[in-house]
C-alpha cells in the first residue's frame, strides 16, 4: 500500500498566506474528495503535492520519502488540458511523452485512433481531457490529483470521464484526490470528503 503525506505545509504568495500548517495524508486504495471555497488554496495544494510548486515550507512524502528525481508518481490533471499540451505536437506525441496505453484503455476513454494525427487545437475540451487523464495513468503513477477536471465539460462527458478514471485507479491501485465544487459528485464517488479549512490553520 502506497502512502502520500503532506506535513506542516505553509505557502505564501506576495505576502498573502495561502496555506498554513496543513497536514494531509492518503493511501493508494482511497478516493478522497477535496472541497473548499474559491481562492482557499485548493489548486495551490494540488501543485505542491505534485511538485509544480517547490518554494513552500514543510514536506511532501511518498512512502515516507521525498521524491527528488525520475518520474513523479504523483500526477496532476488540470482543469484546462490545452494549457499543458504543446500546440505543435500531434496527439500521438502528446500521449507518447508519458506512455502508450493499450487499445482497451483507449476504448475505455473513447479515444479514437484517428485523433492521434490531430493537433490539440483540433480537438474539443472533453477529447483533450481524455488524453490528459491517460497521460497521468502511466503505470508508474501511484497517486492522481484531479483539479476540477470536469468543470468545463457537459454533464454526460463528466460522468463518462469520472467513471473511466475511477475504474482505472481502482484496477491499478492508484489513489485519487478529486477536487471539485460539486458536493453531490464527491459524495457519490469518494470514500470521504476533506474540507480544506479543516486541514489548515
Amino acid at each position: 500500500m502506497n502512502k502520500l503525506k503532506a506535513e506542516n505545509i505553509n505557502f505564501s504568495y506576495n505576502d498573502h498566506q495561502i496555506l498554513s500548517n496543513l497536514d494531509f495524508e492518503m493511501e493508494s486504495n482511497q478516493v478522497i474528495g477535496l472541497f473548499g471555497d474559491s481562492g482557499s488554496g485548493k489548486s495551490t495544494l494540488c501543485k505542491i503535492l505534485t511538485g509544480f510548486i517547490k518554494d513552500y515550507e514543510g514536506n511532501v512524502l511518498i512512502n515516507d520519502k521525498i521524491h527528488d528525481k525520475g518520474y513523479n508518481p504523483v500526477q496532476l490533471i488540470y482543469q484546462h488540458p490545452e494549457k499543458i499540451m504543446n500546440p505543435r505536437w500531434k496527439m500521438e506525441d502528446v500521449l507518447k511523452e508519458s506512455w502508450m496505453p493499450s487499445d482497451n484503455i483507449l476504448d475505455e476513454f473513447g479515444i479514437k485512433k484517428e485523433w492521434f494525427i490531430r493537433y490539440p487545437s483540433e480537438l474539443s475540451g472533453g477529447e483533450l481531457q481524455r488524453f490528459s487523464i491517460l497521460r497521468a495513468l502511466n503505470p508508474k503513477t501511484k497517486f492522481i490529483i484531479a483539479d476540477e477536471i470536469t468543470t468545463m465539460l457537459d454533464a454526460v462527458t463528466q460522468i463518462q470521464i469520472i467513471t473511466s478514471l475511477l475504474k482505472q485507479c481502482k484496477e491499478n491501485g492508484i489513489g485519487l484526490l478529486l477536487v471539485s465544487h460539486d458536493k453531490k459528485l464527491l459524495k457519490r464517488v469518494c470514500d470521504k470528503i476533506v474540507y480544506l479549512s479543516d486541514i489548515t490553520d
